[in-house]
């Protein structure tokens, strides 16, 4: 479980945030009146694209959805929105506006609790509830899943991927909920790297202000916004397929080619949370002689490993971790390195 210290859909949030969506929340139905026919469907080119990045704004819909919609469209951004599920049955043309204007739609848990701390049929209540309404809001269920303060455990995992659901955190948190300023938000979108995902929040100024310079940014450095594959957790094109013009240098986080054998599962959790690194344990279920490879996210550095042998790419951001004969759950210690927000990514698990 990760420790936080409160917020919504990010790892702390002030009581003041928290009131401020709330009574965003109660201004939706006045806000969308004016808005809600003016967004539509304006997919990015893939011409140009060398790789995709998912934009992901959590919280919705609020208030300012319909400004947050008009903002993207006028970027020609296409995104995911990880909405609450009561925000929704309250908000229904907010959310209907959203897929109306080409977003995707997540789900987000019913009214933002900590999850973990739920029993099994607790959490494929909230989670059923809220595709429930995402569903009936928007004709949309739900591929994937973004668990409120990114707090998980393999409990609640393999709920929502009982309900068919992917599970997904972030790469690079945006800080937006922690005040950042227009610049910061735009510096911290600057590290987002082919495939990686960024936190952001509906109902936010600064991050509404900030996404004109985020696209400038990603369209100099050849990356596209795309869509999450509920396959892989990964952003790929719109459309689902690979980059036209992959980039002929793979960027950090790529992952070393597992070797060749059958498929297995890894399911990471975070039983340690500290001021500046956290504990991973990782549980292999599937075989013996497996192998593992975690994608970590910059600056972040693991500085301890325990029950594996593991490897590193020439990033220094990708390990390969390999059965020692210590049984089938290994862990690590990361040092966060001023990113708080990031948890390690398993790409891959295989034996043989």
């Amino acid at each position: 479980m990760i420790s936080s210290t409160g917020g919504s859909g990010h790892p702390s949030r002030s009581r003041a945030s928290r009131l401020t969506v709330r009574l965003a929340v109660l201004a939706t139905t006045v806000a969308l009146g004016a808005v809600g026919v003016a967004v539509s469907a304006t997919p990015s080119s893939a011409a140009a694209c060398n790789g995709y990045v998912g934009l992901t704004f959590d919280d919705g819909p609020t208030g300012s959805t319909g400004a947050l919609l008009n903002v993207l469209r006028a970027n020609n951004v296409r995104a995911t929105m990880f909405n609450v599920g009561q925000n929704v049955q309250g908000n229904p043309s907010a959310a209907r506006a959203q897929v109306d204007a080409g977003m995707w739609i997540g789900n987000h848990s019913w009214n933002h609790a900590h999850m973990t701390s739920m029993g099994q049929s607790q959490m494929q209540s909230d989670l059923s509830q809220t595709n429930s309404a995402i569903q009936s809001a928007t004709g949309v269920r739900p591929q994937l899943f973004r668990p409120p303060y990114g707090e998980t455990n393999s409990t609640l995992q393999s709920v929502a991927s009982s309900l068919g659901m992917r599970q997904v955190i972030w790469d690079v948190d945006s800080q937006d909920w922690n005040g950042a300023s227009v610049s910061q938000i735009v510096s911290n979108a600057g590290r987002l790297q082919n495939g990686q995902v960024i936190l952001m929040h509906d109902g936010i100024q600064n991050t509404r202000d900030a996404i004109g310079q985020i696209m400038a940014n990603l369209n100099s450095r050849g990356l596209c916004p795309g869509m999450i594959s509920p396959s892989t957790g990964r952003a790929v094109a719109p459309d689902g397929t690979p980059p036209t013009n992959p980039p002929t240098t793979p960027p950090t986080g790529t992952p070393t080619t597992p070797p060749a054998g059958g498929t297995c599962t890894a399911t990471a959790t975070y039983p340690n949370v500290w001021g500046d690194r956290y504990n991973t344990s990782v549980t292999v279920q599937g075989g013996s002689n497996w192998t593992v490879v975690v994608a970590l996210t910059a600056p972040q550095k693991v500085n301890t490993t325990w029950n594996g042998t593991p490897s590193w790419d020439s990033s220094g951001y990708v390990m390969t971790m390999r059965s020692n004969g210590s049984g089938n759950t290994f862990g690590f210690t990361t040092m966060m390195n001023g990113n708080s927000g990031a948890r390690p990514q398993i790409r891959s698990c295989t034996t043989g």
